[in-house]
Order: C-alpha cells, then structure tokens, then sequence
C-alpha cells in the first residue's frame, strides 16, 4: 500500500473507469439521435423529434458530466505518469492534442445548436447538426483509441538521440491496425449501451403506463438498434479484436483463457477457474477447438500457452483478467438473447404487452456498462507488464517524485468529487425522466 506506482494505477484507473461511464452513452445516443432525427426528417412525424428532443437533454447532461470527470485524466499524465509522458508525448500528444482541439469543439459547438437553435434553425438545419453531433462525438472517441491503442501495439515511432519517442510517420500512427480494430469493437458497444438505455426507458414507460407513444417508438429503437450492434460487437469486430491479441499480444490471449499449456485444437474454456500456482483451470467447461479457430481461422492451430513464454512478461494479474474477459464475453451473449427475444416479441406485436420481458428490458440497462467496464480492464490488465507494449514497462512509467501518501489522498479527494457528481447526475437525469418528452406539435 505504501508503493506510490500501485496507487497511481489506482487513480488512473478509477477515474478512467468512472469518467467512461459517461462517453459511452453519448457516443452511442449521438448515433441514435441522428437515426430519430433522419427519420422525423423523412416521415414530417412529430414523435420522432420529440423523442429525439428528450434524448438531446441526456446527451447534454452526459456531455457536461464527462467533460468534468474526464479533465483529471489529463492531468494525471503529468502528476502520476511523468516518465511515461516524458518517453511518449512526442507521439501520443498528437492525438491528445487533436481530441481536444478539433473534436471536442466541434461536438460541443453541435451540442449548442441541437439544444437551443431547434426553433431558428430548418429541419434539414438541425438533422445537419445532429449529424455534426455524431461525426464530432466519433472522431473524439477515434482519437482516444489511437492513442491507447499506440501503447497497446506502437507504430510509427522512431527513437530520438535523448531515447525519447517521436513521430516518424503520422499516418502509420493514426491508421494503427490495432486503433481500427479497437475502435470499431469500441463504437459499436457504446451504441448498444444507448440502445438498452432508450429501451430500458421505453419499457419502463410501458410498466408505468404513460408516454404510450414514446414507449412504444423508445422500445422498437432501442430493440432493433440494440440486436443489430449486439450482434456486431461479437461479430465481426468481437472476432477482429480476438485476432489482434492473437498476433500481437500472445501472452495476453494465453492469460485471457488461463492456457498454461500450448498445443493445436486449443479448447474455448467457458467456466473455470485459474489456479495460476497449479498452472491449471479447475473444474473447466470448454469447447473443443474453438479458441483456435477464434484466434487463428483453424481448428487446428497451435495456440501458445504462459508457459511458453518467461514469466516476467505474464499480465500481472492473471486471475482478474480471466475473469474480466469472460465476464465480458458472457454478458455479450446475454445480451444478445435478451434482445433477440424483445426483437421477436416486437416482431409479433406482443412486446409491449409482456410485462415479464418488459421487467427485463427496463433492469438491464447496466449490462452494456459492466461489459464495456470489463472490456477495458482486459485491455489494460493485459498488456502488463508493459506502458507501452514491448518499449517501456509500467514501473518505469510513473512520477519518481509523487509519492504514495499525495496520490492516496488525492484519490480520495477524486472519490468524494465524483460522489457529489454522481449524485448530481441523478437528480438531473431523474428530473428529465419525470418531465417526461415534450411534444411541440399539438397532435403528439
């Protein structure tokens, strides 16, 4: 507890997790308040704006929170990650710099006009913004990817004479293979987080018995939109990401699975548990080679186990990102079926009238955000030992001259914020759910 680098991967990675709880969620509503948008545009229905309205309002409210919980993150690059920032910034602060300056402003500029220039601007005016909306809130997102994704597998750098890092080919960098797989595997999950929380709200909406006409258009929105990406997180971007670690972090795929062995027609353990001192999974349920066929296109490819490589270069906490990834994986094909039968209810026009799927629909709403959750942690637990995978390990990364008592202490101050936030957050988001959609057409 006394080590000051175990208490800044700490406070890195519990403002990151909170501060994500919000990105997610206007990523994803950005796309779906252009779809409502398109198709009020093309109907001249008046629900469809109405609903987008509402969901303006959160976006707005998710915006601002995330602006709030994402500024410590960057300072924490200079507090707690100095070295790192030192090593990298030649590379990693193009991206940074571009979020900010390019992304950032166009989104909330956007932001602005959805928000308050409705009524001066045409429609075709405010889709336009709507859209701007989404392309801003999507290349903001693209440019954190490149930037993790940079430390995940690092390209287009060159090594200056003070060994530092610099920038030898921007576009090598920014088109990072493994930044366009991760992204696409990244974007597509924010808009199954949008898409259970506008069907969460619809089928609760439904239970309550009000708003019939915005339940019923949030819950065929949410349903349709929240099957299609479901099914896409999977595959085919579920599968690219596999593929990725297959070839360039081995070991990490190896530690995902708790494989201590290497060996062809590599089995896909779905229950089990690493007992990493046995070099073992206890009580294991597998599919027989599946995880060769996952990782490498063949059943029966060679899949290298832990073993296969020193032990100083394993993630350092096996266990847990064993766990994070099938949780992940698990809660994915949870998913999946949950919207798969509202979609066939819908189908069948009974599923505003199920009120047991209905209860479903509206309590599942956190499962998106546990899986992204979970999806991060194997991302990040799985490249330790590294910062910046196979060039700098991540306890040469941290500030030298922090020490373990200022970052416990400010993380704590970090925790307290973030409680009055949060509690902030719910009264304002509950305040919106309680005023409901507000129609401007008298016929909604």
């Amino acid at each position: 507890m006394g080590d000051p680098l175990f208490w800044h991967r700490l406070q890195f990675g519990f403002t990151a997790t909170y501060h994500y709880l919000f990105p997610q969620l206007t990523m994803g509503l950005a796309l779906v308040i252009v779809v409502l948008k398109a198709m009020g545009l093309r109907t001249s229905e008046a629900r469809y704006n109405d609903a987008a309205r509402f969901w303006i309002k959160i976006f707005g409210i998710n915006f601002a929170i995330g602006v709030v919980t994402g500024i410590p993150l960057e300072f924490q690059f200079g507090t707690n990650w100095a070295a790192f920032s030192r090593f990298s910034g030649g590379i990693i602060g193009q991206t940074l710099g571009m979020e900010g300056m390019f992304a950032f402003f166009l989104e909330s500029s956007f932001l602005g006009m959805l928000i308050w220039g409705e009524k001066k601007l045409s429609p075709k005016g405010h889709f336009g913004a709507a859209l701007a909306l989404w392309i801003g809130s999507w290349l903001s997102g693209y440019f954190i990817i490149a930037t993790n994704a940079f430390m995940q597998h690092p390209v287009g750098y060159a090594v200056a004479k003070d060994g530092s890092l610099q920038l030898a080919s921007f576009w090598a960098f920014l088109l990072n293979p493994w930044a366009l797989g991760q992204y696409a595997h990244n974007m597509i999950a924010a808009v199954v987080t949008a898409s259970f929380v506008v069907a969460a709200m619809g089928a609760f909406w439904t239970l309550k018995g009000i708003h019939p006409v915005q339940a019923r258009l949030n819950l065929r929105t949410g349903t349709i939109m929240g099957l299609i990406f479901s099914v896409f997180v999977a595959f085919p971007t579920g599968d690219i990401s596999g593929k990725l670690v297959a070839k360039y972090q081995p070991i990490t795929l190896a530690a995902m699975e708790g494989r201590f062995e290497s060996g062809p027609r590599a089995n896909l353990t779905l229950i089990g548990q690493p007992d990493v001192a046995r070099r073992r999974i206890e009580n294991p349920i597998q599919l027989p080679a599946v995880l060769s066929f996952i990782a490498y296109g063949s059943f029966s490819s060679n899949v290298k186990g832990l073993l296969e490589f020193p032990e100083d270069q394993w993630p350092q906490n096996i266990e847990l990102l064993y766990y994070a990834f099938h949780i992940m994986a698990g809660l994915g094909t949870i998913m999946i079926a949950v919207m798969a039968l509202a979609a066939l209810l819908l189908w069948k026009g009974r599923l505003d009238q199920n009120r047991p799927v209905l209860w479903v629909l509206m309590l599942a709403f956190p499962f998106p955000y546990i899986a992204t959750a979970a999806g991060w942690a194997v991302a990040e637990f799985g490249r330790q030992p590294w910062l910046i995978y196979g060039l700098l390990r991540t306890i040469h990364g941290g500030s030298p001259t922090v020490n373990a008592g200022h970052t416990a202490f400010t993380t704590l101050g970090f925790a307290g914020i973030f409680v009055v936030l949060s509690v902030l957050w719910l009264f304002l988001i509950g305040r919106e759910i309680a005023h409901g959609p507000v129609s401007h057409s008298a016929k909604a």
